[in-house]
């Protein structure tokens, strides 16, 4: 079921007529944003308890819906959703990070909700997927941002810190490990390999949507229910999450990462992290071995590695404070202690 009585980013003018200059577009042209970015009329999207705008963006040649909160002068802080999410997975981290100084950045990623659905499984490579963040340094006038991703969002922030390098002031990589160390995983241990089966489960031509879709995506709702703690997403986040889902393409747009993946296989060109790395992570994780994580810090040039215990894979939800608050001190220019 779609949404067609809302305006969507890949309709033909997804804003209408944009409305008249007020103070925050002032602030925003002062902070170097470009044309690249503009209003979106999404009156439902973000709830009264969240602070920010939506907003629609220009980026690699795709257009994707964002919330952004905080000054508009502020540090670039992109925060990047996983699966089967959308911006909303980082909803109760923006106040706190906004109110910390950050110009909090949250987009959509391409395939995701508002954002736009490229048709073919090829334009959900992992390069595209880099070059959409970078893009999005770009079209907010920054030459670097620190970025903070979660599941396939922290895969991306990976990718991005080692091909883009130069874009990437801070990485904050939660429960994904380094691209190579996952791979290697995948190569020597039977036990991920059975945790990952859903990798080659959506590799299946239309199968997976059918099967998702059915008793009002019941699957999805149940698998994330059960492997997280008692009371981490409420019927509210559920509500939200199914109307994500139902948009038109949007879940078909979601596997594609998936299928694009395990058909390229991708590579880092290099091993070596050189941005500095913060690795969070969830210890009772069911999807994924929690000795990548060590063996991820590993990998980089100054990496450090938070252990969350008694969390689980959605620990930006169950621990949205503590992790706003790494996020935080991880990406701040100011040595620590020094804000006091």
């Amino acid at each position: 079921m779609s949404d067609s009585s809302e305006p969507d980013a890949t309709s033909g003018d997804p804003t209408g007529s944009r409305p008249e200059a007020d103070a925050s577009d002032a602030g925003d042209a002062a902070a170097g944003v470009t044309s690249r970015v503009r209003d979106a009329a999404f009156d439902d999207e973000i709830p009264p308890s969240v602070p920010g705008e939506s907003k629609l963006v220009e980026t690699n040649g795709v257009t994707l819906h964002v919330v952004e909160a905080g000054p508009a002068d502020g540090k670039l802080l992109i925060l990047l959703h996983g699966f089967p999410e959308f911006w909303y997975g980082w909803h109760e981290t923006i106040r706190p990070l906004a109110n910390a100084g950050f110009r909090v950045v949250v987009p959509d990623q391409r395939g995701y909700n508002r954002s736009e659905k490229p048709a073919e499984v090829g334009d959900y490579r992992i390069d595209e997927l880099a070059a959409d963040v970078a893009g999005l340094i770009d079209a907010y006038g920054r030459e670097t941002a620190a970025v903070a991703g979660h599941d396939w969002g922290a895969a991306v922030g990976w990718w991005l810190a080692l091909h883009h390098a130069d874009r990437v002031s801070e990485l904050v990589a939660v429960n994904v490990p380094h691209p190579s160390v996952f791979e290697e995983t995948l190569r020597r241990s039977w036990e991920q390999r059975l945790k990952s089966w859903y990798f080659l489960a959506f590799q299946v031509p239309g199968v997976p949507e059918r099967v998702a879709r059915a008793a009002n995506w019941r699957l999805l709702v149940r698998g994330m229910r059960r492997s997280s703690r008692p009371g981490t997403f409420t019927p509210d986040d559920f509500a939200r999450y199914r109307q994500a889902w139902s948009r038109d393409g949007a879940f078909s747009a979601m596997l594609n990462w998936y299928r694009a993946v395990v058909r390229e296989r991708p590579a880092p060109d290099r091993e070596r992290v050189e941005v500095p790395t913060l690795v969070v992570w969830g210890a009772d994780d069911e999807f994924l071995r929690s000795a990548m994580a060590s063996a991820s810090v590993d990998r980089c040039a100054d990496g450090r590695l938070l252990m969350v215990h008694d969390a689980t894979h959605w620990v930006v939800h169950e621990e949205p404070v503590r992790i706003a608050e790494a996020v935080a001190e991880h990406a701040d220019d100011l040595p620590p202690g020094a804000r006091e």
